[in-house]
């Protein structure tokens, strides 16, 4: 039987959780439109989305959200219904350049670029549940 650490498994309120994915084969441009809009929403409504979103980009970032969603319930024990997304970041990756042959022997330039995305999730939930035991105590008195 493994031990775990119980350290490892506490609720830190600032711990963020995140998944990287890197050398994605899309324009960094076209990936910012899409997560410009998932920018601080909850996990379900990002999930949602992205799923009734028509941009071929959606399908690689709705990955990262599930990994990062399966790191945080597997590494943390955190509930994916209160994570919300805390940053999503995406920049610039390599460019691949080659000749396309063209008529007349002349050669056309084709740039395939690539980004590299970051999600970063946090959980809520331990605000919901402060909360909770803070007018709990309030009743109290």
């Amino acid at each position: 039987m493994r031990k775990t650490n119980s350290y490892r498994r506490k609720k830190n309120p600032y711990r963020l959780v995140y998944a990287l994915g890197q050398h994605i084969s899309l324009s960094a441009h076209k990936a910012r439109r899409v997560i410009d809009q998932i920018r601080g929403c909850s996990y379900e409504q990002t999930l949602m989305i992205l799923e009734l979103m028509p941009y071929r980009v959606c399908y690689p970032i709705l990955k990262l959200v599930y990994s990062a969603a399966a790191n945080a319930s597997h590494n943390w024990d955190f509930k994916k219904t209160g994570l919300v997304i805390r940053k999503a970041e995406v920049s610039k990756g390599t460019t691949v350049k080659k000749l396309k042959p063209r008529a007349r022997g002349r050669g056309y330039p084709i740039k395939r670029t690539a980004c590299h995305i970051k999600i970063v999730l946090q959980d809520t939930s331990w605000y919901d549940e402060y909360e909770y035991d803070r007018t709990k105590e309030y009743l109290k008195r």
